[in-house]
């Protein structure tokens, strides 16, 4: 490794008082998602801290058609992606990803989820592993790659992107679908763990299951079609035959955990229906939730769910029933001896002294859309996953500085 890039990665340490300044503003810009809160301030903060030291930095409006187009019912709140970039050269483009919404707060907090503080180690508050832990490592690289010459020759870019909470489609892919950026290399930079980076994730199919009755007054049930029961014969039948079948599919991807090999379905995590008491419910609806593994797709799922519904058809008398397909992506997985995977494990190993599981997510990434459009990416980012979306969420500050420095390190063998 060359001089420059291990001084870049000495210039990390320095910054700790910076990168924890950063960290607590970006959690203290309560940016929940939905509906998209908070977005124009996020952006304008990120982009005068990059400017501010030099780093040629932009801020994109979504398109409100766009916004529209996949999330009709929050099309009024303006959505902005914020490039930054440092060239040094002609050479490829590598490229790091974080995305600034959070879930709401929920429950059961110890302090205000948007008022951080520090403990120790640990900065608290919503979003400090998912992912605004990321986002301040991705800035102290940045900032220390700005201050030493020579470490990399080509250009590196970050993007800070919206509604990956929400599936990502006016967020990163938007970013790629609309050549804003056409990276060689990318990482995605979610909290992985400083251990473990994740080559893919599995995909997934979202329905939602419509059951149509016949309304009737509570009194005459024989006048009407219970909705309610015939979903429950319908989801019992799910349970009893669909489930096993599609838990029986195992991938041969490496995971964290074991059980997340398998390919799933969560039945009901949604449901809604019903007028009144003394109603004969004529509409019940439930969700599915089906989790594709890279050895099927996600098409093959969707013909499955909708194979089970015209059987269950046969099998329960009087079944009224549709399927409607909500969203549906594939699995996508970088290969383990591709360029991206060689550089980012080595790296981490040289600077953690341990080398890393190399694995597929359970869920779902904005990794996904840098796949499919052939760009070499993976997801490694500070951060604990069990914690993320859940209260008094937190993030290690020295995982943030380790993060920062893998980036560096990565750059450097990547854009030598």
């Amino acid at each position: 490794m060359s001089y420059p890039v291990e001084k870049a990665i000495r210039k990390i340490d320095s910054l700790k008082e910076d990168t924890i300044r950063i960290l607590m503003k970006l959690i203290e810009i309560p940016t929940v998602n939905p509906p998209g809160e908070h977005y124009a301030e996020i952006a304008s903060y990120l982009k005068e801290s990059l400017t501010e030291v030099g780093i040629d930095t932009r801020v994109i409006k979504v398109p409100r058609d766009v916004v529209a187009k996949y999330y009709r019912e929050y099309a009024d709140y303006e959505r902005y992606i914020v490039i930054a970039r440092i060239k040094s050269g002609e050479g490829p483009i590598f490229h790091l990803n974080g995305h600034y919404d959070v879930v709401p707060p929920g429950q059961g907090w110890s302090f205000d989820p948007f008022k951080p503080i520090v403990r120790d180690d640990k900065v608290y508050g919503r979003g400090a592993s998912d992912m605004k832990g990321g986002i301040a490592s991705i800035i102290t690289s940045l900032l220390a790659l700005a201050e030493v010459e020579g470490a990399f020759s080509g250009i590196v870019e970050a993007s800070f992107t919206p509604d990956e909470e929400i599936g990502g489609r006016t967020g990163v892919d938007y970013m790629l679908e609309a050549g804003i950026t056409k990276p060689d290399y990318a990482i995605v930079a979610e909290p992985s763990g400083l251990n473990n980076v994740w080559i893919g994730n599995k995909g997934a199919v979202w329905a939602v299951v419509e059951v149509i009755g016949k309304q009737a007054h509570g009194s005459t049930p024989w006048l009407g079609t219970n909705a309610f029961e015939k979903m429950v014969e319908l989801a019992y039948l799910m349970i009893k035959e669909l489930k096993p079948k599609i838990e029986s599919k195992k991938s041969k991807y490496p995971y964290e955990d074991p059980r997340g090999a398998m390919a799933t379905i969560n039945i009901g995590g949604k449901v809604e229906g019903g007028a009144k008491i003394n109603i004969v419910p004529g509409f019940y609806s439930f969700t599915i939730d089906r989790r594709v593994i890279p050895e099927e797709t996600a098409d093959e799922a969707e013909r499955e769910l909708l194979e089970f519904i015209e059987y269950a058809k046969k099998k329960i008398p009087d079944l009224n029933v549709r399927l409607k397909i909500l969203s549906k992506s594939d699995a996508c997985v970088t290969k383990e001896d591709s360029q991206i995977v060689k550089a980012v494990s080595s790296s981490v190993e040289e600077i953690i002294h341990k080398k890393p599981s190399i694995t597929v997510c359970i869920g779902g990434l904005d990794t996904r859309y840098f796949q499919t459009r052939g760009i070499q990416a993976v997801t490694y980012g500070p951060g604990i996953p069990k914690v993320a979306h859940m209260a008094n969420e937190y993030v290690r500050i020295s995982d943030v500085l380790t993060v920062s420095k893998v980036y560096v390190k990565t750059i450097g063998k990547l854009l030598s």
